[in-house]
Formats: structure tokens, sequence, C-alpha cells
């Protein structure tokens, strides 16, 4: 480190939270100045002639990074207000800048010696949840279960074909590419050369497929991380299928990105954008499997062994998994909120021959990502035409994952009704069985059993089209669909309802939006 690093950075969004991360003051259009010096990082926040933050951050001051890249949040524990702090930054480069400044501070002002031979990847994840990581896609068996997944995979392969004209003997870079199958679509799409780079054994199988198929001359396999390998030339586009649950789980976006490195000025990226969906949903079934789960630990004589001490513990984990797995998407109570990462830089360019969408949302074909849910533990109260207004935060931490903090309020006044909670999305609940999911309880408007008989009774076997509208039902609210962070939504007009919040928006269930 120099003897003093300095940036400023104008049009800074500053967010202060309370100890339950809800914001409580907010401004916009603000100007930060971070003056880092031996240990220490002088850090200012001014809003016109006001001044907001004026601290000074240290070694084990708190820090997280989210929202996509562009968003920092400081600890309350950091500084001298009682608050949080969330600073949203107009670029992921001027947060990347803030980000490396900020760090240098917290690791003891200059990086130890240790750390500055790791790469990021190391610096941001634990030794052990690297080691799972790798080995875990290193195995055929995963790697099939996403070869399989007949929507991701075709979607790709459509995506680049129909933009052949963009690979056409261009060089391509495919981070992570796992058993090779976007770098093969990369040459059919008519690329010149790709290098495929994989820190996992399964490059052993990818380079054995590329030999069988006879690509050796086009295909170079590289096994390694993407944040230390070295490519041997500048590439015109990478290519990779970064994304986890919710979008953001595994963190490897964040590999996807620094690989950029790599890649020409006018280079492209694919994908381009990513959208993650929030949407508050109502599910009594889910919310009341969940609570009774916790049952087992209520037992006072439990082979003469009293467990009630455990059932808090125990119904407070329960929910803080969120729930991977499909549902009917008529239990949104509300139009998604929708929060776009787009994965380019400023400059992106417009060249592509056609767009290709891939969808993980409830109404469409079913992937391997599923949807995820994530359950508020304290239901909350609502009433048609009522406003919703929450906070999402997805916390990076070292396990390859987030910390999921939701926050929802809805109502005003005395009659405001607010729920929390935080999920890890490390460790989630796997709960698709296969089985097609219910519609909701009260969705039916019509007598069934006459419109059965109006539709095959008196017409053989010749079915009319019974396809109904989503209708409005009364139910218990449990859940968002999940986005980082939303402003507010209005529950759409319906009798009064019960909402249960959870997960990282309002409700008792989160669903993970369409990934794209």
């Amino acid at each position: 480190m120099c003897e003093m690093d300095e940036l400023l950075l104008e049009g800074v969004s500053v967010r202060k939270l309370d100890d339950e991360l809800r914001a409580i003051s907010s401004w916009d259009k603000c100007v930060l100045i971070a003056r880092a010096h031996a240990k220490v990082c002088a850090l200012q926040l001014k809003c016109g002639d006001q001044l907001l933050v004026d601290t000074v951050l240290q070694l084990g001051s708190e820090l997280f990074r989210t929202g996509g890249g562009t968003a920092i949040l400081i600890g309350s524990s950091s500084h001298d207000d009682a608050t949080s702090v969330l600073l949203l930054l107009s670029t992921i480069e001027e947060a990347t800048q803030l980000w490396t400044l900020l760090l240098k501070v917290c690791r003891d002002g200059q990086l130890k010696e240790d750390d500055q031979q790791k790469c990021a990847f190391n610096l941001r994840t634990e030794e052990a949840s690297a080691a799972h990581y790798f080995q875990w896609y290193g195995h055929l068996c995963q790697q099939q279960n996403m070869l399989q997944d007949y929507v991701r995979t075709a979607t790709y392969q459509s995506a680049f074909l129909q933009n052949s004209e963009m690979f056409k003997d261009k060089v391509v870079l495919d981070v992570g590419t796992g058993s090779g199958i976007l770098s093969f679509f990369a040459i059919q799409a008519g690329a010149r050369h790709v290098y495929a780079v994989d820190a996992s054994d399964i490059t052993s199988h990818c380079q054995q497929l590329v030999n069988s198929n006879g690509l050796a001359h086009r295909v170079t396999v590289i096994n390694g991380k993407m944040e230390e390998v070295t490519i041997p030339e500048k590439v015109d586009i990478l290519i990779s299928e970064p994304f986890g649950y919710m979008l953001y789980n595994e963190r490897m976006l964040e590999t996807y990105l620094h690989a950029k490195k790599w890649l020409k000025p006018d280079g492209h990226m694919m994908p381009t954008q990513g959208d993650l969906y929030v949407a508050p949903f109502s599910d009594e079934m889910l919310y009341m499997e969940q609570t009774s789960k916790s049952q087992f630990w209520q037992q006072t004589a439990f082979y003469s062994l009293d467990l009630s001490s455990l059932k808090q513990a125990s119904l407070l984990e329960y929910f803080s998994q969120p729930i991977v797995d499909t549902f009917d998407a008529r239990i949104l109570m509300a139009k998604p909120f929708k929060f776009s990462t787009n994965f380019e830089t400023a400059h992106e360019s417009d060249m592509y021959n056609a767009t290709v969408w891939l969808s993980t949302a409830p109404h469409q074909p079913l992937t391997h990502w599923y949807q995820v849910r994530c359950l508020l533990q304290a239901p909350l109260l609502a009433y048609a035409g009522e406003r919703l207004t929450g906070t999402v935060l997805l916390n990076a931490n070292e396990r390859q994952s987030y910390d999921v903090s939701i926050q929802v309020s809805v109502g005003t006044g005395s009659n405001k009704r607010s729920s929390s909670n935080t999920l890890d999305l490390k460790n989630p609940y796997f709960r698709y069985t296969g089985v097609a999911p219910m519609p909701p309880p009260g969705s039916h408007v019509d007598n069934q059993t006459e419109l059965l008989w109006s539709n095959y009774g008196f017409q053989g076997n010749k079915q009319s089209s019974m396809t109904q509208p989503p209708m409005a039902y009364p139910t218990m609210n449990y859940g968002l669909t999940m986005n980082p962070a939303f402003s507010g939504m209005n529950l759409l007009p319906q009798q009064q309802q019960q909402m249960t919040m959870g997960g990282a928006a309002s409700e008792v269930g989160v669903a993970d939006p369409p990934k794209q």
C-alpha cells in the first residue's frame, strides 16, 4: 500500500439501516471520500452540505459486498454511529475500487504475506468449502444431472447457434467448463479456438471428450482456478453457466466477472444479464409442514430424555432453510420485483444477432434449479390492496454462498405489521418430489363437476378448452419469490388474506426468479 490511497466517488446512494437491516433514512447523489493510510481508512459521505458519515475503518471492521457486487454494507460496529450503512455504487468498477481499498485496511494495512500469494477466489472462500465444491463437480454424475437438464442445455446451444456470426473465427474462453459442453457448442457455432478452464478433476474427462471428438487442435483444456491460470491470448468471447440457486448461490458469477481481465475491449459475454425476481406468496401447507418438523423436539420422554429445550432452536433452524422446489404460479400474491445484473462492461455493445432467454420461472418448463422460497417464521396479516415494502440483502460469505436477510412490512402507522428472517442459502431444503404442484386452495370459481360434464359428458371424448385465468383466493401468505431489494408492491386485489412472510422478500416463501 502506498503512503496515502485516496478515492473520490460521486453519485453514491446511501442507506442507514437499523439492527434488523431496515432502512431508516436514505440519500442519493452523494459524494464519497475514502483516504487509506497504513492501517486505517477515513471515510466521509456527504450529500450537498450535509455530512452523513464521518468515520474511521480499521482492522476487524465489518464489511459485506452484496447487490450483485455494486453494494457495500458497513456494519454498525465498524463506526461511531449505531446504524449500519449501505453504499450503493453506480458501477461494478467503482464498487471494486472501494472494496479493494477497504479490504487492504481490514487486512492490517498491507495484505499479509501469505495472502499476497492467494488469488481472489482463495481470499473469499473457506478452504473446506472450496475442496468440497470442486470434488462435487468432479463427478460425472453431477455433470450428467446438468447435461440432462434439457431446458438449460438446449437453450445454450440455441443461443450460440443463433449468434453464429458473432462466434465465427473467434477465440472463446469457457469459464468453469465442466464436461466441456459449452466449448463444443462454441465450436459448432464457428469459434476458431476455445480455452476450457475448470478447477475440478472433471477436466480429465473433458479432455477425453475433446480427444475422442477430434477437437484437440481447437479446444485447449486448462485445469486450475480461473483467478490463477494464464490464458495464452486475449479472447473475443467469454462463455459460462455460472448460476446457482437464486441466481447468485455458489458465487460463481464473481469468477465469471473476474475472467473479464482476459476479454478484449470490444469482446462479448454470454450470458450477458441475469434477472432475479422477488414476489410474496401464500402456501399454508408448506408453512405447517415446516412448523410441524420441530414437534419431534417437543418430546419430554424420548427414551426417558426431555428434548423440549431444543424445540425453539430446531424451529429456527428449519425456518433458516430456503425451500428448493417448484410451485403453482397462482400462489404469488403480487407482481414480482425484478433485480437485474448486467455482466458486461459499461460500454456494452449491441452486436448480437438474437437474444435468447433461459428462464427458471414456475410457469416455464422445469430446470434443475427449480425455484427457491424463503419462509418467514412469524405470519404476517395483510389485506387486499395494501402496500408491502421491505428489504432483501444477500450477504456473501466464505462458504461460496449467501446469508439472506429479509425484512418486510405491510400497513401504515399504528396498523403497520412487520416480520423478518435470516436464511442460509448454503443449507437449503430440497423438497422437490417430481409430483406436479397442486393449485392453491380456493382457485376454482366454477362447479368442477358441472364443468367436467359440460366438456366431456355431452361431447363424447372431445374436450373443449378448460383453461381458467388465475383467480384471487383467500389464504395465508407465507413467502416471497426472491430478489435482493424491493421498494414496494401492491397486493393483488382480492379477499382479506393472512400472509406469513419469509425468505429474502416479504413472505414465508421465496421463489427463485427466472435466471436469464
